[in-house]
């Protein structure tokens, strides 16, 4: 849409921006409006330095296998059907 515009067609625009507003209110206006763009950045910085406090730090992986015992092998360290001891249950009246 704006890709066709070149130099006489942006000259136009600032003569016709200058007629309506007049050369006395422009230095006001472009001071309100570097203003209200200061005041974004600072408000999109602030926002942004905000959501990173607020974000949790990265989550840590933790393993699910169980690590074997300081001098046990790798076989023994997590201990068989057979080798638990028996444990006796009462039926439930």
């Amino acid at each position: 849409m704006l890709g066709n515009l070149n130099g006489w067609h942006l000259v136009i625009i600032l003569v016709v921006i200058l007629l309506l507003f007049g050369a006395t209110r422009l230095p006001a206006l472009s001071k309100s409006l570097g203003q209200s763009m200061r005041i974004f950045r600072n408000e999109t910085k602030a926002m942004k330095e905000e959501n990173a406090a607020d974000k949790p730090a990265e989550p840590t992986v933790v393993s699910t296998q169980a690590e074997p015992l300081p001098g046990a092998t790798t076989t023994d360290s997590v201990p068989s059907a057979a080798t638990l001891p028996e444990t006796k249950t009462e039926p439930k009246s």
